[in-house]
């Protein structure tokens, strides 16, 4: 099989050539490097499109969002189409859901996008489904954090916090966040160009975890003692201070993603422990 893989430079990109590589002939394209007009996809199969301006702490412009977003993937998947390729897979967020909430995202849910990256995602993903016929399938995969060797998210930051400070004040949380290794993740992707399965697809690991069950799973990999102490007054604080790290620390974000798996037939090869611990392996 024959793959052009966007964002290949990439977290997940690189993660995805360097462990499938020897299985497809994949070739890349990037749109900040390459001339789209000379792209030749006659031999494609599929194009696994994982370029994107992804959610930015600092803001970014909401044209900008759209124009990577939605106008590159439009003109990518049109000329895919149009070139004989059989699936278009599409990187999506659990953003295009809206924020945190103690009911777990299904497949199903009403999709209420609060940023413009989730509004960007979801518009291009809606835009894609109108292409969709029985020549051209068309995969979205949804994710929560995606996390593994080299990833820089707040997952990064934890690790960070454990290694220095031997007292959190992060004990008895008990919210529920889903992640996704991401090494289960690109898995998902081969099911997905393996099956060519048409529709919206969830990843995730197996379980959610908390805050503090996160921490304690980072300790006993790193080896560290951390004392998790459950201070009364400080998460009304953090949430007045600091509101977004509150959200992050003491809200709930699960997927329930069975149909997913159910549909592919898929199961996760890596359980959050695991992954965290094959993580860490990578920092050193």
């Amino acid at each position: 099989m024959k793959l052009l893989l966007t964002g290949s430079s990439g977290f997940i990109g690189s993660y995805f050539q360097n462990n499938y590589g020897d299985k497809y002939n994949i070739e890349t394209f990037s749109f900040l490097k390459d001339n789209l007009d000379s792209l030749d996809l006659r031999q494609i199969d599929t194009v696994i499109h994982l370029s994107a301006l992804v959610h930015q702490m600092g803001g970014a412009a909401k044209e900008e969002y759209t124009r990577v977003n939605v106008d590159n993937t439009l003109v990518l998947a049109q000329k895919a189409k149009q070139n004989g390729v059989k699936q278009f897979i599409f990187m999506s967020t659990v953003k295009v859901y809206g924020e945190e909430t103690d009911t777990p995202y299904t497949e199903i849910t009403k999709c209420e996008p609060q940023d413009d990256y989730g509004k960007s995602k979801l518009e291009a993903e809606k835009l894609l489904m109108k292409m969709e016929d029985d020549d051209f399938t068309v995969s979205i995969l949804r994710t929560p954090i995606v996390y593994g060797k080299g990833v820089k998210a707040n997952i990064l930051n934890l690790v960070k916090l454990v290694d220095k400070v031997p007292v959190l004040p992060f004990g008895s949380i008990k919210n529920r966040r889903s992640m996704v290794y991401i090494g289960n993740l690109c898995d998902m992707i081969e099911s997905l160009c393996e099956n060519k399965k048409s529709g919206t697809f969830l990843a995730g690991d197996d379980s959610p975890v908390s805050t503090t069950g996160l921490i304690e799973i980072i300790a006993k990999v790193r080896d560290k003692k951390v004392v998790l102490l459950d201070i009364p007054l400080f998460p009304q604080l953090l949430k007045t201070v600091k509101p977004s790290f509150y959200k992050r620390l003491y809200e709930s974000l699960e997927v329930d993603n069975r149909w997913s798996k159910k549909v592919l037939n898929f199961e996760n090869k890596v359980s959050t422990e695991e992954g965290i611990r094959k993580m860490i392996e990578g920092m050193q």
